[in-house]
């Protein structure tokens, strides 16, 4: 082993020009590596780390204003509970303070017991007068410790002093929602919205088994009598409530950060493979001094492993910093909580497994080089004679053209490289595309129709037969829970005329609904419940009616994860009577929006676009483009230096070749030519075969990652596929340039001279 050691460190020592290439391959390779797992492992695990250290509530009730005792005794009384808090909340408050102002402020009058937001700035209240204010809200308003706060609500209106910012993962952060969320002392908050003493209308609950939480909820309901507008969330309705919001983003990103990792892995594969084609005579003439297989494998791979840790440190480093901070401002946008030290586990996970791929990628092609008879080795790597005449021409370009193929197995290890980088930026190209087409264009939803009017049911005739209209119904939509599991809470979307005709999320199997006892469930409800066509969907209302249907299809719907049931509009009228309803309006072809909206502003009604599903605030959308620039900059560079190795070693190969062309007059610029050819090879079949693996291997694999509940079409468009080969073809003359002009400035009796 000692002597495997020396000999390692001699080679390094020896070779520090091609360990410092190889190393700068590896810290390209790391930096994706450390860049890909940074954002998948923060997104995947930021919710559940806030969850825990603000010691998020198993569920949270509302009702209306009732006396803490009676609800702390009912609360209490139920199996299964630890420990319960209780609030008075008012929504609708308006907040100003420095400037700024906000009519849709949540207050909540904060009592004793645990809070469920953890304070990450400042300090919790302690007296009157003083408030805790939303992360969301300090980075959007400026707002600082010991600045004041006003709040008012009719005619009564305080003054708060901020002493602390907190982190409630209960939803996304101000201003992904409409308005910001605050806490104040109990007193405070009771004299501003004029309740009288004692009066809360929240609790949070705690309790002992959380596996348990839906018997402890159904115990609840059934002990519910004299409470009305009783609801409940629970932590995974929390994570589905965050997740309507940018559950597909982070999940489509997560997803792609995983295959980013993929091509890290197959860069380092390789760019190993290639070093051992390089090394090809030194194998040699150590199987002719007597080494074993074993001995020679084991010598490249510790050679390898101690260029690839020091690299693989600079790199997991550079790639981790590089989208760190976009990162954390997209968790601060959902209330989460960014990694920290956590991380250091899985980054430190990556190192050792780089170093081991590296260590392996070199060690096996090394002892099958080994096994080979010495004569066959000491030939020297895998060069193919490839005619001058035929389809490559005989111009600069041409040489360079049989330069690059005359060592195919390099040639081929580059192309899936670049493939595989191609593809990577061909996915996040995808990705920005549908998040545009599911923000702007509902039809990717489901939705066909385009507009919305808030308007009596008596209303739709009249608006059906305006100008422009191609039809209009009634779209009632509200929250249900599982009556088998209160915990698993769903949309009931229920139209009074055949919903197809107005949203239709496609089939997965079964059915469309023929009648009002009969129900769509979208793909996620369908997982989430166990249902399939034939079984029973049991909604309990808010009203506390329960309505049973019986399944006749399941949908891919996007909406809220899909967690969603088309029912018809009935039955669901009728069991929750206050329901109110919006007017869903098709377009006639030939008319616009504008002119439709026009004609209901003419008889009085405000018409609402009808939008996708995805965040609408552009804050957020700017801290994910930052964060896609990022990973695409890492991914570039990438690139940038695979040619750049490749070309630096065929210079270094056919440095003959660049010397007696240089004899005959050859500048700094044919060289250049001459490498730009073999680079512009590989880079367009690199970009080719990312499109066909983009398409039919890594958008389908993305796309099943996010979300199996829908059908995603993450495939790129021939707009994004020809920006990706002219990139592609840039970064090869770039790097063609670059290594030419190096190659050019060699004295030209150093490059006759024999290898």
């Amino acid at each position: 082993m000692k002597a495997l050691l020396r000999y390692a460190l001699a080679r390094v020592a020896a070779r520090r020009a091609r360990a410092l290439l190889a190393a700068g391959g590896i810290a390209a390779a790391a930096a994706m590596l450390g860049a890909a797992t940074t954002v998948a492992y923060s997104l995947a695990t930021g919710f559940d780390r806030a969850a825990d250290r603000a010691g998020l509530p198993h569920a949270i009730a509302r009702f209306d204003s009732l006396s803490v005792e009676d609800v702390r005794r009912r609360a209490l009384a139920l199996p299964n509970v630890e420990s319960a808090s209780f609030r008075l909340e008012k929504q609708g408050v308006h907040v100003h303070s420095e400037g700024n102002f906000n009519d849709h402020g949540k207050v909540q009058g904060i009592r004793g017991g645990r809070r469920g937001y953890a304070i990450v700035a400042g300090r919790d209240i302690r007296a009157r007068g003083e408030i805790v204010i939303e992360r969301g809200l300090e980075r959007e308003w400026g707002v600082e410790l010991g600045d004041a706060m006003d709040l008012s609500e009719f005619r009564s209106s305080i003054t708060l002093r901020v002493v602390g910012v907190a982190v409630t993962p209960d939803n996304v952060a101000f201003p992904l929602t409409n308005g910001p969320r605050l806490y104040a002392r109990y007193d405070d908050v009771r004299e501003l919205v004029g309740e009288a003493p004692g009066a809360v209308n929240v609790a949070l609950l705690w309790v002992q088994e959380p596996d348990l939480l839906d018997v402890t909820l159904a115990q609840a309901r059934a002990a519910s009598f004299g409470i009305d507008e009783l609801t409940f969330v629970t932590r995974d309705g929390i994570r589905s409530l965050i997740n309507q919001a940018a559950g597909i983003v982070i999940a489509l990103l997560v997803a792609f950060s995983l295959v980013a990792v993929g091509a890290a892995v197959m860069m380092l594969s390789a760019a190993s493979a290639a070093d051992v084609q390089r090394r090809l005579r030194s194998i040699g003439v150590l199987r002719t001094l007597g080494a074993t297989p074993r001995t020679v494998a084991g010598g490249h791979a510790l050679e390898a492993a101690l260029v690839a840790l020091p690299a693989g440190i600079v790199g997991i480093l550079a790639g981790t910093l590089a989208v760190l901070g976009p990162t954390e401002r997209l968790l601060e946008a959902l209330s989460e909580l960014g990694a920290g030290a956590a991380l250091v586990p899985p980054l430190a996970g990556c190192l050792l497994a780089l170093v081991g791929i590296v260590a392996l990628a070199a060690g096996w092609p090394a002892w099958r080089a080994a096994s080979r008879p010495p004569v066959e080795t000491l030939g020297g790597a895998d060069l193919v004679q490839i005619s001058r005449r035929g389809i490559f021409g005989a111009g600069t370009l041409g040489l360079g053209l049989r330069l690059a193929l005359s060592r195919p197995a390099r040639a081929a290890t580059t192309v899936a490289v670049l493939a595989s980088a191609a593809a990577v930026v061909l996915l996040m190209l995808s990705l920005a595309g549908l998040l545009q087409r599911l923000e702007t264009d509902p039809e990717t939803v489901g939705k066909r129709y385009r507009l919305t009017v808030s308007a009596p049911v008596e209303a739709v005739p009249r608006i059906a037969r305006l100008p422009g209209v191609a039809g209009a119904t009634a779209r009632y939509e509200t929250v249900a829970a599982d009556s088998f599991s209160l915990g698993e809470t769903f949309e009931l979307i229920g139209f009074a005329a055949d919903h197809v005709e107005f949203e239709a999320p496609p089939l997965a199997e079964g059915r469309r609904i023929t009648g009002e006892r009969e129900v769509e469930v979208g793909l996620g409800l369908a997982q989430a419940l166990n249902l399939s066509p034939g079984g029973t969907l049991a909604a309990q209302l808010a009203s506390g009616e329960e309505l049973r249907y019986r399944v006749s299809g399941v949908v891919r719907a996007l909406e809220n994860e899909g967690r969603v049931a088309y029912v018809g509009a009935t039955r669901l009228a009728r069991a929750q009577p206050f329901l109110t309803s919006t007017i869903a309006i098709l377009i006639a072809p030939g008319a616009t929006k504008e002119s439709v909206a026009a004609e209901l502003a003419a008889i009085g009604y405000f018409a609402e676009p009808v939008v996708g599903v995805t965040v609408q605030n552009g804050g957020f959308l700017d801290v994910l483009a930052a964060l896609l620039r990022s990973l695409a900059g890492v991914v570039g560079l990438v690139c940038l230096y695979v040619l750049a190795q490749m070309l630096a070693l065929t210079a270094q190969e056919r440095r003959r070749t660049i010397a007696v062309l240089q004899t005959f007059g050859a500048g700094r610029r044919h060289v250049a030519a001459v490498l730009a050819g073999s680079a512009l090879l590989v880079a367009t079949l690199g970009a080719a075969c990312g499109i066909v693996l983009e398409r039919f291997v890594v958008g389908p694999a993305a796309a099943s990652l996010a979300a199996s509940y829908v059908s995603l079409p993450l495939v790129a468009g021939a707009a994004d596929a020809a920006l990706v080969t002219g990139g592609l073809v840039a970064l090869a003359v770039l790097a063609a340039a670059w290594v030419g002009g190096s190659a050019a400035r060699r004295p030209i009796v150093v490059g006759l001279r024999e290898d």
